[in-house]
């Protein structure tokens, strides 16, 4: 291995277009429009983290400016790395190529020292260029301050921005630009650079070693050198498929694949043994999930376009044994699995402690596999009428026939008279004795059921108009949640069994229940102060004052109400 002490992913920085990955019609372009002249005032670079903006922009730089080995040459698409122009962009301390970082200078002030700049001829180069990183980071007064200056810039200055978020980019500024979005690396090109990478180092990595860093690169060439370096560091510069796999945190796939046919056959003692044995091997919870989810995408896909198990590759035993597990597996149970690990995925990422959250997130799941699918219960039904709801794994075993999914065929005659409830008629009878003529009978309603929320908003929120044969008309303070109507209505129908209707008028002089005991309170206040005893402890003690008074408890006191009321308000 090399004894230098540079991190690969500055020591294999892209100097020209010839050593950026992956782009190819980024350096098709600018090679056409150097070799023709026909040069661009700014361009906009886009992409993810570590796909070689800022190395693109910095070989483009080296393009408009190079001048040869020889001091004579013109602008070329091939820089040629030896001029002092060459190496000093290189060095990132040419003078007149100025590197912005945006994210530390976002204000108008920052971009009006470039607006000056900009006015004065280049040093000793072809081109003034600036090079702004992160543009998006530019605020919304330093991006308008750019515009007049970027749509008629002077003839020998040129802008190269780079951005992770262009949507965050007004389009005022794009439509300025010629814009280039550089695209995520594929797996293959960035096995292939790492493994170009390795040769170069003299290091050994099985090819399967490199495929994971290449996958936990996610497409960024940056990421993946850094992962790589990682790795060289810890491993001596000999990389394994289980080295590499521990480095990463990664659950091995066999155990990927037991673990996953567990939980879908509702084996969760099975399950959690696993699990406990891949976390001591080091996998990471968080991986693990997202291990699940990769699964599930891959044997769903293979459900429905068998010919993509034959995909070279992945591993034959892998392929082999995801066709027989998608060919098990129905779609509902699969579409459901991706629902639990999907909302799983965010409780493990908040957790503190996230092994134990992925425990519960996998015996949900487990348990999910229990319950029938709803073609299932709808075949038990037509067959025993409600008698076999035995649970059964969404996952059979080799040998068992699994039930027919048909999920484009939507389900016919669900309901049968065999269905319905014989004691409903009495619960309607008795709903039907429910007499509502106030809204106080709603609110003591409402507290009687439990519904204790409701009752408060009740009589907090709504202005009574007029209350009748099945038909609330009110009008509802600023202060009323959304859908309190609606869940009024709903309430109501429920508990009564009559489809009440709660209809918003336009009557402004009505008062909200809350309001009218307020206005009784403050009535009472008002007298006792006039009352001789109290007006005289008032007139002894200037600063003392009445904070609460209630009425005597009498059989007639709506005292639950009351109470209840005062409660939710303190």
């Amino acid at each position: 291995m090399s004894s230098s002490s540079q991190v690969l992913a500055r020591k294999y920085r892209p100097q020209v277009f010839a050593d950026l990955v992956g782009q190819e019609a980024l350096v098709q372009t600018i090679s056409n429009a150097i070799a023709m002249n026909r040069l661009a005032h700014a361009y906009m670079l886009t992409g993810i983290r570590g796909v070689g903006k800022t190395s693109s922009a910095r070989i483009i730089a080296k393009g408009l400016n190079c001048i040869g080995p020889d001091g004579k040459g013109g602008m070329t698409p091939n820089p040629c790395g030896q001029c002092q122009h060459c190496i000093d962009i290189a060095n990132d301390s040419h003078i007149d190529v100025i590197e912005i970082d945006a994210a530390s200078n976002t204000g108008v002030d920052n971009v009006r020292e470039i607006i000056e700049g900009a006015k004065y001829n280049p040093v000793s180069a072809r081109f003034k260029i600036y090079i702004i990183d992160e543009v998006h980071m530019l605020s919304k007064q330093a991006f308008n301050a750019l515009l007049k200056t970027l749509e008629e810039p002077p003839e020998r200055v040129k802008f190269i921005f780079a951005t992770t978020e262009i949507r965050k980019v007004p389009i005022t500024i794009l439509s300025r630009c010629q814009r280039f979005d550089l695209k995520r690396l594929s797996e293959t090109t960035l096995q292939n650079h790492l493994a170009h990478i390795c040769a170069c180092e003299k290091a050994e990595a099985e090819p399967d070693a490199l495929k994971l860093i290449a996958r936990a690169g996610d497409g960024s060439v940056r990421d993946s050198l850094s992962l790589l370096d990682q790795a060289l560091t810890q491993f001596d510069g000999h990389l394994t498929v289980d080295g590499v796999r521990q480095m990463l945190g990664l659950a091995d796939r066999t155990a990927l694949f037991d673990l996953y046919e567990a939980l879908m056959k509702g084996d969760m003692v099975s399950a959690l043994s696993l699990l406990e044995a891949q976390y001591e091997c080091g996998a990471d919870p968080l991986v693990l999930v997202q291990d699940l989810l990769e699964l599930t995408h891959w044997l769903t896909r293979i459900k429905i376009v068998p010919e993509l198990s034959r995909d070279i590759t992945i591993p034959e035993a892998e392929r082999t044994r995801g066709l027989d597990m998608a060919g098990r597996l129905t779609m509902s149970s699969l579409t459901g699995a991706w629902q639990v690990l999907l909302k799983g995925l965010a409780e493990v990422k908040s957790a503190d402690n996230p092994l134990k959250t992925l425990e519960m997130v996998l015996i949900r799941l487990a348990y999910l596999s229990d319950l029938p699918s709803p073609l299932q219960v709808i075949e038990d039904i037509k067959k025993n009428g409600l008698a076999d709801q035995t649970p059964r794994p969404v996952l059979p075993s080799r040998g068992e026939a699994r039930a027919v999914d048909h999920p484009s065929q939507p389900p016919t005659n669900i309901a049968s008279p065999s269905l319905i409830d014989t004691t409903q008629e009495s619960v309607n009878e008795k709903k039907k004795d429910i007499k509502l003529t106030s809204l106080t009978d709603i609110i003591r309603l409402a507290r009687s059921k439990g519904e204790r929320l409701l009752a408060f908003n009740v009589e907090n929120y709504v202005r009574p108009i007029d209350i009748s044969d099945g038909v609330l008309t009110c009008s509802f303070t600023d202060e009323a949640p959304r859908f309190l109507g609606a869940d009024l209505s709903k309430f109501l129908m429920r508990e009564t069994g009559v489809n009440w209707i709660v209809r918003e008028g336009r009557e402004n002089n009505s008062k909200t229940v809350k309001e009218e005991k307020i206005e009784k309170e403050n009535r009472l206040l008002d007298s006792l102060k006039k009352t001789g005893l109290v007006a005289d402890i008032l007139a002894v003690f200037p600063s003392a004052k009445i904070e609460k008074v209630r009425p005597q408890k009498t059989e007639n006191t709506d005292s639950d109400t009351d109470e209840s009321s005062d409660r939710m308000d303190e």
